[in-house]
């Protein structure tokens, strides 16, 4: 018995179905036929010097020696940096006297550093030439132990 039941529009979704598997079936055919065989040669990239990815190999002539010793993994280490002296001169820029806190000018690196009353040692007033050490306070560089300099 054969597809007595079967409509055109049946029989039209069969054929293109059909046809679909059998272009398939070429094109995985058609690959084959054209796939090279891929060994490790095409697959290996090397690094140039200067870091860039080409695929020939590197000339042997410009290759350099490298000691082990030389290779630094993270960052360099800091270089002892000498302490400076932990006395300071400056000129009181800013003080109020009621409010109880001021501003000296660093006499080396010319920044403002905040000074309180209770850091202060001897009385002192704007202008006056100071020698003072610098703590870190809770804002920045605060100056304590604050004398006239003499």
């Amino acid at each position: 018995m054969g597809r007595s039941k079967e409509t055109f529009s049946k029989k039209e979704v069969r054929t293109k179905k059909e046809k679909k598997r059998k272009d398939k079936e070429k094109a995985r055919l058609a690959r084959k036929e054209n796939e090279k065989k891929s060994g490790l040669d095409d697959m290996i990239a090397y690094v140039d010097e200067n870091g860039m990815i080409t695929s020939t190999p590197p000339d042997p002539e410009k290759k350099m020696e490298i000691k082990l010793e030389d290779i630094t993994i993270g960052i360099a280490k800091r270089e002892e940096e000498e302490e400076p002296d932990p006395i300071r001169k400056g000129t009181v820029s800013y003080y109020n006297d009621s409010k109880g806190y001021g501003f000296i000018r660093d006499g080396e690196t010319k920044e403002s550093v905040f000074v309180h009353v209770n850091n202060v040692l001897e009385e002192i007033t704007e202008g006056n030439l100071v020698s003072f050490e610098v703590e870190m306070g809770h804002k920045g560089p605060t100056a304590v132990n604050v004398k006239l300099h003499k």
